[in-house]
C-alpha cells in the first residue's frame, strides 16, 4: 500500500471511529436523563401531597442505582473507541506535526492489537466511580434530601427529634434503622466514588491532572515516581497495559532459512537452542523467538513460507524486557 492510500486509509478510519465514540456518548447522555427524570417524578410526586410516602424515593434511589451500573458499562464501551481515537490523535496525528516528524514506532501495533483482540481500557469499578463523580452524586444527594425534608414538614413540621424519628419508620422498622440504612447506603456509594478517584485515568475524556477533587491533590502527587526516577516518555492517551507478549518455539529442518526471514521481515531476534528428537534420536536446532500477539500471524507465515512441516510450539510470556520491548531498567 502506498503513503497516500495509507493515510486516507488512516482518515476514514479515524471518522469511522469518532462516529462510534459519539455514538455511545449520546448513550451516556440518554442514560443520565432517565435517571434525572426519574429523580424529578419521584420528588415532585412526594411532595406533591401529604399522604404520599416517601418510600417512593428510596425505591427511585434504588432504580437509579441500577441506572449508574447500566451507565457505566456504557462507559467502558465508549472508553474503548475513544481509546483508538486517542492513540490515532496523540501518536499519528499529532507526531506527524512535530520532529521527527512521523508517527510513534509502536502506535500501529498498539491499534492492530485493540482491534484483534478488544479489551477495556478501565475496569467496571472505575467506570462506575467515574460516573458517580461526574453525575450522579449529586442526583442521590437531593434524593436524600428530599427524603428528609419529606419527613420534616409532612403533613405538619415535626416538633420534636422524636416526631422525626417516627416518621422516617416504615411500618414495623424504627426510624432510626431507615435513617442508617440510607445514610450508609449513600456513604457506601461516596466511598466507593472517592477510593476509585485513584485509578488509572481514562483517555477518552480530558480531566484535570490530579482528578476530579482538587482536595486530594496531595494524595495523587504522593504517588507519582520522585523526579528523581527516570520516567519513559509516553503519549497521553496510551493504554496503561502492556502488549501481549509471546514466546514461540519453531522446530524445524529449515533453522537457517527460518531465522533469517525472521531477521529480516520481522526485526526480531532469534536464539537456537540444541535440541533432541526423542522419538528418531535426531539432533536439531529449536528457534526461540519473543513477538507480540499482532507479529504472531506474520512469524507463522514466514515459517509456513520456509518449512510447511515446521512445528510451532506458542506460549504466553510473562513479561519481556530488552531492546523491540519493555525497557530493561
Amino acid at each position: 500500500m502506498r503513503p497516500a492510500e495509507f493515510n486516507t486509509a488512516m482518515v476514514h478510519y479515524y471518522r469511522a471511529e469518532i462516529q462510534r465514540s459519539n455514538t455511545w456518548r449520546l448513550r451516556l447522555d440518554n442514560t443520565t436523563n432517565w435517571a434525572v427524570v426519574a429523580a424529578g417524578a419521584a420528588i415532585s410526586f412526594v411532595l406533591a401531597d401529604p399522604s404520599h410516602h416517601y418510600g417512593l424515593i428510596l425505591l427511585d434511589t434504588l432504580l437509579i442505582t441500577l441506572f449508574v451500573w447500566i451507565e457505566a458499562r456504557r462507559y467502558r464501551y465508549y472508553e474503548l473507541w475513544s481509546h483508538r481515537v486517542r492513540l490515532m490523535e496523540t501518536d499519528f496525528f499529532a507526531a506527524m506535526l512535530v520532529p521527527p516528524f512521523a508517527p510513534s514506532p509502536d502506535w500501529a501495533e498498539s491499534l492492530a492489537e485493540s482491534l484483534l483482540q478488544p479489551d477495556f481500557p478501565i475496569s467496571m469499578w472505575e467506570a462506575f466511580g467515574r460516573r458517580y463523580r461526574r453525575n450522579y452524586l449529586w442526583i442521590f444527594l437531593v434524593l436524600l434530601a428530599a427524603w428528609m425534608l419529606k419527613s420534616f414538614l409532612h403533613p405538619l413540621p415535626a416538633a420534636s427529634w422524636a416526631e422525626f424519628m417516627q416518621r422516617s419508620a416504615i411500618g414495623p422498622i424504627p426510624g432510626w434503622v431507615m435513617l442508617t440504612i440510607g445514610f450508609g447506603y449513600n456513604a457506601m456509594l461516596l466511598a466507593l466514588g472517592l477510593v476509585t478517584a485513584g485509578l488509572s485515568q481514562s483517555t477518552g475524556e480530558v480531566l484535570p491532572k490530579w482528578g476530579e477533587f482538587p482536595l486530594l491533590s496531595s494524595l495523587w502527587r504522593s504517588m507519582e515516581v520522585p523526579d528523581g526516577v527516570a520516567q519513559a516518555p509516553r503519549a497521553a492517551a496510551r493504554s496503561a497495559r502492556k502488549r501481549q507478549q509471546l514466546l514461540a518455539l519453531v522446530i524445524s529442518n529449515k533453522p537457517r532459512e527460518i531465522a533469517d526471514r525472521v531477521h529480516a521481515d520481522m526485526r526480531r531476534g532469534v536464539t537456537a537452542l540444541h535440541g533432541k528428537g526423542m522419538y528418531a534420536q535426531q539432533e536439531r536446532e529449536v528457534l526461540m523467538v519473543a513477538v507480540t500477539t499482532t507479529e504472531l500471524a506474520h512469524l507463522k507465515a514466514l515459517v509456513r513460507a520456509a518449512d510447511p512441516n515446521a512445528f510451532i510450539i506458542v506460549s504466553p510470556a510473562q513479561e519481556v524486557l530488552g531492546r523491540g520491548f519493555q525497557a530493561l531498567e
